[in-house]
């Protein structure tokens, strides 16, 4: 056993992940091996901050009834009927059948070890990271976060994130974020007013005095969005909505004045 695969084991070993088999390679390598021990605590660490930094999330009761009703649904395997006694071979009087060995290859042989504990070890760290309470519902939101959070995050963690606000004559107060060093840009509206059915909202960038269209957004009930500007940002746009027809402006340029015009220079 090398050291990589020992680090494999004590990984497993951090989690009470491995079999009977696999601990005692484990803690035959760990005593032929004492300095080795390094592993062993880079894995337990590893295993204690996710404790300490994930707060446990209560599973849905409804998981337990899906469930049971998924298992309900499963079709059922019928019991074989009960042979009559002279349809039985008698396999004692005719003595035992040749039985064939099948041997493995010798690569088949070394790629079923270690190769697949390493896949093992990676399966183990995920279960334990649901089992201390990251939760199925908490990964899946981390994966499907809006593309404007996630830009709205970058943005804001960038050295050179900036911003500015300004207020519309309703009350609507619409937030611009930008960052020239990730060429990203994200509107925030709060109290922006709802349009109808046949109308949107679309982006632009006003740039040299041209008008280069950036995406339609939506507002919700309470006049809240948060819309990523499509297209690379440059120092100097100027950020700006106008209203045109549900879908966007049909010649890609502003068919109206801008409601919101937010200067970055």
């Amino acid at each position: 056993m090398n050291e990589r695969d020992f680090a494999d084991l004590a990984a497993g070993h951090a989690l009470n992940a491995l079999s009977d088999a696999d601990e005692r390679a484990y803690q035959e390598a760990l005593a032929g091996n004492p300095h080795w021990s390094s592993h062993l605590q880079d894995a337990a660490d590893a295993v204690a901050a996710i404790s300490d930094t994930i707060a446990p999330v209560e599973p849905p009761a409804s998981i337990r009834a899906s469930l049971l009703a998924r298992i309900s649904d499963l079709p059922q395997i019928p019991a074989e009927p009960e042979l009559d006694s002279s349809d039985v071979e008698d396999y004692a009087a005719a003595g035992p059948a040749p039985v064939e060995v099948a041997h493995a290859s010798e690569s088949e042989a070394a790629g079923s070890g270690w190769g697949l504990r390493r896949w093992f070890t990676l399966a183990a760290s995920l279960v334990a990271v649901l089992v201390l309470g990251f939760g199925a519902v908490t990964i899946s939101q981390q994966l499907t976060r809006p593309a404007s959070v996630v830009a709205l995050e970058q943005i804001t963690s960038a050295p050179d994130a900036q911003s500015a606000s300004t207020t519309m004559p309703d009350g609507g107060v619409v937030t611009a974020h930008w960052s020239a060093s990730t060429g990203q840009s994200v509107l925030v509206t709060d109290g922006m007013p709802a349009l109808p059915t046949d109308r949107t909202y679309e982006l632009w960038f006003v740039r040299d005095d041209t008008a280069i269209a950036a995406g339609i957004f939506s507002t919700d009930a309470t006049g809240k969005a948060t819309a990523v500007l499509q297209g690379q940002f440059h120092s100097g746009d100027v950020i700006a909505v106008t209203v045109e027809p549900a879908g966007g402006s049909p010649d890609g340029t502003p068919s109206s004045a801008p409601v919101v015009a937010v200067a970055t220079a």
